[in-house]
């Protein structure tokens, strides 16, 4: 069937026409109504289709959330100082901070750097995203939104608090899908484990790719690196030595 577009109205402007009870809620996505002509040789008959828009979230750009640069990746001996001296080089910068595990003290091999304006942030994201530091290629980008759709069973289990204790392994490269829980079980079969935990990117349910776990003696330590050093962990080889 033929059909004319005689007009396109916007849903503001239409909604006053509408009676009371049949008026949108205005905190949906805007809607527009686009009215149609069936074809001119027949009776006039107009009838409408709804277009929606989805609506569209707005960020501050001065807020501090829009300038807090991701740098993932970076080598284990990298400090502050040294971050910090690598952005300034493609802008201003308000502060710089590598991210180190509380248990081991070591690098977590990434960290976050907050720039002046959102020029410097752009340029440094297009200056260093990719460049190689130390032999690694780094990963720059706007640091990512905490994970609001996270189911909270993963969270509340990754709340567990973690048992230290002087006999503790490092376990790196896991999977993204291993959790403190599968960790803990899958190192039990070899001692006593007091506690395991996979290490996230603050904020995030994203792993860091590496954990550790604790146990209740030496031997136990020594049996499990033998054990498990270059085992496989849902899917990838691991590695694992004393923390």
């Amino acid at each position: 069937m033929a059909t004319i577009s005689t007009s396109i109205l916007s849903f503001n402007s239409f909604k006053s026409q509408l009676p009371i009870s049949s008026k949108p809620n205005t905190n949906l996505p805007q809607t527009h109504f686009r009215f149609q002509l069936s074809n001119p040789r027949q009776p006039t008959r107009l009838f409408c289709v709804a277009e929606e828009t989805p609506a569209t979230a707005t960020v501050d750009p001065s807020s501090e959330a829009a300038r807090r640069l991701y740098v993932g990746n970076i080598p284990r001996t990298t400090t502050n100082d040294e971050l910090q001296k690598l952005f300034e080089e493609h802008g201003a910068i308000e502060k710089a901070e590598v991210m180190y595990d509380k248990y081991s003290g070591r690098s977590r091999r990434f960290g976050f750097v907050t720039m002046k304006t959102i020029d410097d942030v752009n340029a440094a994201i297009e200056k260093l995203n990719g460049t190689e530091i130390g032999g690694r290629k780094i990963k720059v980008n706007v640091t990512e939104k905490p994970l609001d759709g996270v189911s909270s069973t993963l969270l509340q289990s990754e709340e567990t608090p973690f048992v230290d204790s002087p006999y503790k392994l490092y376990v790196g490269n896991l999977a993204k899908t291993v959790t403190s829980e599968s960790l803990k079980s899958f190192f039990a079969d070899k001692g006593n484990v007091l506690g395991a935990k996979v290490s996230r990117v603050p904020g995030t349910s994203k792993s860091s790719g590496f954990g550790f776990v604790s146990f209740s003696s030496e031997e136990e330590v020594e049996t499990a690196i033998s054990a498990f050093n270059d085992a496989v962990l849902e899917g990838q080889k691991i590695r694992v030595n004393k923390a």
